[in-house]
């Protein structure tokens, strides 16, 4: 005599059987949200450079523009610009600007330098983040040529000099925010890269100042 439910041979009584659909729904969802997860990993990495790419061409946030040539013509008004330095825990360098602030006219091509020691026994790589402030002058802050935009390698116990080519972009003083600015401050901040403690070869050494 039966009672009208089988129970299946290879299951005990009253235990549902495994059901293949909610299975192959459940692996489906688990695949999409590592997916998911990758991509935003991809995402979040993309981001960091190219923010600093927008920052770089925008002057975005205080962040000085990267400019090709300084402007025809500098004006007679002149305005201050101080320097900052700063390096990131645990980077083993000595980093402090040659000279703590200029005077430099509005247009001008002007050159500053930044010093830089090593004080470990390794070879170290840095690479430095910078910005200015007041903010508002980020985008009138122009860089020719920078220490900052390539990676530096310093040898143990090497110092080295470290040229900055900048301009004030005239154009601030048609900015109702920025026309008002009598002083910039440059900072920098160097961060050891990550992994970076190889062996340079001798003709890659450079003579410290």
């Amino acid at each position: 005599m039966t009672t009208g439910k089988q129970n299946d041979g290879n299951a005990p009584a009253g235990q549902p059987k495994p059901d293949p659909v909610r299975r192959g729904t459940n692996r489906g969802v688990v695949l999409y949200c590592l997916a998911a997860l990758l991509a935003m990993g991809a995402l979040t990495w993309a981001a960091v450079p190219l923010y600093r790419i927008f920052c770089q061409v925008t002057g975005y946030g205080g962040t000085p523009m990267r400019a090709e040539k300084a402007p025809d013509a500098a004006l007679n008004r002149t305005i201050t610009i101080r320097f900052d330095a700063n390096v990131a825990p645990g980077m083993p360098w000595e980093f402090q600007p040659a000279q703590r602030t200029i005077e430099v006219k509005i247009g001008e091509n002007a050159l500053a330098f930044y010093k830089a020691h090593n004080t470990s026994g390794e070879t170290i790589k840095g690479t430095a983040s910078y910005n200015v402030s007041p903010d508002a002058a980020g985008a009138y802050f122009g860089k020719i040529e920078c220490f900052c935009f390539t990676e530096q390698t310093l040898a143990p116990g090497e110092s080295v000099e470290m040229p900055l080519s900048f301009f004030v972009d005239p154009s601030m003083l048609e900015d109702r925010d920025a026309s008002a600015i009598k002083e910039i401050t440059l900072s920098y901040t160097f961060y050891q890269t990550a992994g970076a403690k190889a062996e340079l070869k001798p003709k890659d050494v450079r003579q410290g100042g």
